[in-house]
């Protein structure tokens, strides 16, 4: 399998809720929620993508000719590329694909093998959390929980360490999910004390999802954090919201030397990865397409689409002058907003 759109036809026809459209901006599926849409009018989705087209490369061609290599690190594990699949749970009710939360993750593992890490997602249900690490390699997976009451996060907690896993994340902007505030058992809001009892009961490096301000990034610093995602949760829990791309150098300046710091939100392409890393960031965290890559065609899909990301960054890093991944650096964008 090597042709993404072919990937995006088969699972087309697996799908009730996305319509895995050509370019994934949020347009069609805004406000739907439950669902791959962006919260409300969609505009957060919408403008996640939309603003990294206003971040532009600066081609520098004058350079050696050796080798390109995009190979990083992950807390001590070395990936060959800084893009790692970002944390989507119930795959059926968001997608509307009749794929079960085990086969999911398991297509996303294989597909991804020994080349990067999958952050695996979590829900109501506790299988959403404990089926995807049956499907763990070695570690190779990320589990990621929502922020749910005490007791349940402290039992959370114990069974991703009884599961070998080395790093855990928490999504903590899922607090703003209407759904899960209602239901059993319930998420909340977590301030910085209660970011400290995550990081004291994991015993593992700590990854904090949703962060959008230097303020709160500092509060994570601040509970322990290992890293942090800049987040809006793909634009799935607040409109009119900014977009990620316009908040993470700010942030990445601030904590960025104290911990790693994590980017998500609209990321489609190796030259939008360049991007990220050129503004700060450690690393990528891609949903939508990687979730539409194991629909259409499991563990292949997912192979497919990873390796023409990493292709693309190849390609945007011999062109603007950069051999390996530190080469990144501001200097090698341009940013217009």
């Amino acid at each position: 399998m090597n042709d993404i759109d072919e990937i995006k036809r088969q699972a087309r026809s697996k799908m009730t809720k996305c319509k895995a459209c050509r370019e994934c901006n949020g347009i069609v599926c805004a406000g739907q929620t439950p669902g791959s849409g962006g919260k409300g009018n969609g505009s957060t989705f919408i403008r996640n993508v939309s603003k990294l087209k206003e971040v532009c490369v600066n081609m520098n061609v004058i350079a050696s000719n050796e080798e390109v290599s995009t190979e990083s690190d992950f807390f001590g594990s070395k990936v060959a590329l800084p893009v790692y699949v970002a944390p989507i749970g119930n795959i059926k009710a968001n997608y509307g694909a009749d794929m079960s939360e085990y086969e999911y993750t398991y297509a996303l593992v294989e597909g991804c093998g020994k080349e990067t890490i999958v952050f695996s997602g979590d829900g109501q249900n506790l299988d959403v959390l404990m089926e995807p690490l049956k499907a763990a390699h070695d570690g190779w997976i990320v589990p990621t929980i929502k922020p749910w009451q005490k007791d349940e996060m402290k039992k959370r907690i114990e069974m991703i360490k009884l599961s070998g896993c080395s790093v855990c994340c928490s999504d903590i902007d899922a607090a703003g999910l209407v759904s899960l505030k209602t239901g059993t058992p319930a998420v909340e809001f977590k301030d910085t004390e209660g970011l400290k009892e995550i990081v004291e009961a994991a015993q593992m490096p700590v990854i904090f999802k949703g962060i959008m301000t230097v303020d709160a990034a500092k509060k994570a610093m601040e509970a322990g954090a290992a890293g942090i995602v800049v987040s809006n949760h793909g634009g799935r829990v607040l409109q009119d919201s900014l977009s990620t791309i316009e908040v993470l150098e700010e942030i990445a300046d601030a904590v960025g030397d104290h911990m790693k710091v994590f980017v998500d939100g609209g990321f489609r392409s190796g030259s939008d990865v360049f991007k990220a890393l050129a503004l700060g960031a450690d690393g990528v965290l891609i949903g939508r397409p990687f979730s539409i890559a194991a629909i259409g065609y499991h563990a292949d899909g997912v192979r497919t689409y990873l390796h023409q990301i990493q292709n693309e960054l190849k390609e945007t890093m011999m062109m603007c002058g950069c051999r390996s991944i530190s080469d990144i650096k501001k200097a090698c964008v341009r940013v217009m907003f």
